[in-house]
């Protein structure tokens, strides 16, 4: 991983987030624009939308903004965004140690860098529906991904009897999964307030929104409400607060395409 490589990439494509943000101004004043419009929550054909970011990363805030933003507005018309927000660990000798990195976040990322045909990993990124990635802040971008992730069929996935108890996350799965589609479970944190103290973004309070503690894959026998787990040991130090977010999906492993996804909110016992 080439750090200085991946930093001057970014801080390269910072001008044209700039003047993409300055059109989502421009838009949200226009009567009438679609861009940005307000939806109704928890409406509209789910689109998983996984934001791979890092708090050693100055570049990155205005996208994890970005997608509290969208969890909370939901405002692309017709989609139910479900959003993740996956810290990775390559930052981390930037003198802050991330408390939400996690190894599973680096190996699902190298599977997008195959995947996408990247020269290498970078932050922030976002993936929409594991089909489309650009830079994670820049909000046009976004908007036309979701676009086309509705117009793409889903298959239906449905999550049954969800609990967390003293050993971990239980829960089952209704699905139809086809031959090279594997099923992940990722366990997040509802909400969590961070304030860092060294680094790139030392002085800062940063505020993130479903930040994945636990990633687990499950290569077969999960369709048809087979008992599935993320066991406590799974789950990152310190995996709580009260609510979290259990969120599913069955993906092509050929491709990385999401073809289907859901999520229940649980709270801890």
């Amino acid at each position: 991983m080439n750090m200085i490589s991946n930093r001057y990439r970014i801080r390269c494509l910072w001008p044209v987030a700039l003047l993409s943000a300055a059109f989502v101004v421009l838009c949200a004043s226009i009567p009438g624009a679609p861009a940005f419009a307000r939806g109704p929550a928890a409406a509209g054909t789910p689109v998983l939308v996984e934001l791979f970011t890092s708090e050693g990363c100055s570049d990155c805030p205005p996208a994890d903004d970005l997608l509290a933003r969208l969890d909370r507005e939901q405002f692309a018309p017709g989609v139910h965004a479900i959003v993740l927000s996956e810290h990775v660990t390559y930052w981390n000798h930037q003198g802050w140690e991330d408390p939400f990195s996690m190894q599973q976040v680096d190996y699902r990322q190298q599977d997008y860098v195959q995947h996408f045909g990247l020269q290498s990993p970078y932050t922030p990124q976002m993936v929409v529906d594991g089909a489309q990635q650009f830079v994670g802040n820049n909000g046009p971008a976004l908007n036309l991904a979701m676009t086309k992730a509705v117009s793409d069929s889903k298959q239906p996935l449905d999550i049954v009897d969800a609990q967390w108890n003293k050993d971990g996350v239980h829960f089952g799965v209704h699905t139809s999964a086809a031959h090279g589609e594997h099923l992940f479970a990722a366990l997040a944190q509802d909400v969590a307030p961070s304030k860092v103290s060294a680094g790139e973004n030392a002085g800062r309070t940063l505020n993130y929104v479903a930040v994945v503690r636990a990633l687990k894959e499950y290569k077969s026998d999960f369709a048809d409400g087979h008992p599935l787990a993320i066991s406590a040991s799974e789950m990152k130090k310190d995996a709580a607060g009260s609510a979290v977010r259990l969120v599913v999906f069955l993906a092509d492993t050929h491709t990385g395409h999401v073809e289907a996804v859901a999520e229940q909110s649980l709270t801890k016992p």
